[in-house]
């Protein structure tokens, strides 16, 4: 799939309680916004909200047939525990993914950020106003989750743009970038 051709990114952003999710579809270099909300599994032990996680990501696969998933990365700043089950949160979104045989592609909080607002340190409302900018909204996508789980398929798409240019400039034999002496 070329950087340009059309293509269906579900964006996951994990949580414990509430994961985000986002689906986009770039053709060329427009993006738009097929869907987006929150899962929240049912109150009850860690496993079974897991075990609703993994068949609520599952049905949303089923739903957008999306090409490639993008799921963003626990905050690991927070503390250990906390960081540990926003771990499981992924690692059942990510395992959905893989038994619908999707590419999966993960990042860091501070990468999408800094993809979405150019700032790897922005605030959840400066992501927001970003993802409601980058995709034409009349308002912020809500639940805050939700935009950004659209931030992390937002960020998803400009990364393989990048890749897949750089790629074929480099399958084409062209040469790098020339160092200068400033002289």
């Amino acid at each position: 799939m070329g950087p340009f051709e059309p293509l269906v990114v579900l964006g996951i952003d994990p949580g414990s309680l509430v994961t985000g999710y986002g689906v986009v579809r770039a053709v060329g270099l427009e993006v738009a916004v097929i869907a987006c909300g929150a899962v929240r599994p049912r109150p009850g032990r860690v496993a079974e909200r897991l075990v609703e996680l993994y068949e609520r990501v599952r049905g949303l696969i089923a739903e957008f047939a999306p090409d490639e998933v993008a799921v963003e990365e626990p905050f690991t700043r927070v503390n250990a525990r906390s960081a540990f089950v926003l771990g499981k949160a992924q690692a059942a979104a990510v395992l959905a993914a893989a038994h619908a045989g999707l590419p999966v592609f993960e990042y860091t909080p501070a990468a999408v950020k800094q993809a979405v607002t150019s700032y790897g340190r922005s605030d959840k409302a400066q992501v927001q106003e970003m993802v409601r900018l980058q995709l034409g909204l009349a308002a912020a996508p809500q639940p805050p989750d939700a935009a950004d789980a659209l931030a992390v398929a937002l960020c998803h798409v400009a990364g393989r743009r990048t890749r897949a240019l750089v790629s074929a400039h480099r399958a084409r034999g062209a040469p790098g970038p020339r160092a200068t002496t400033g002289r």
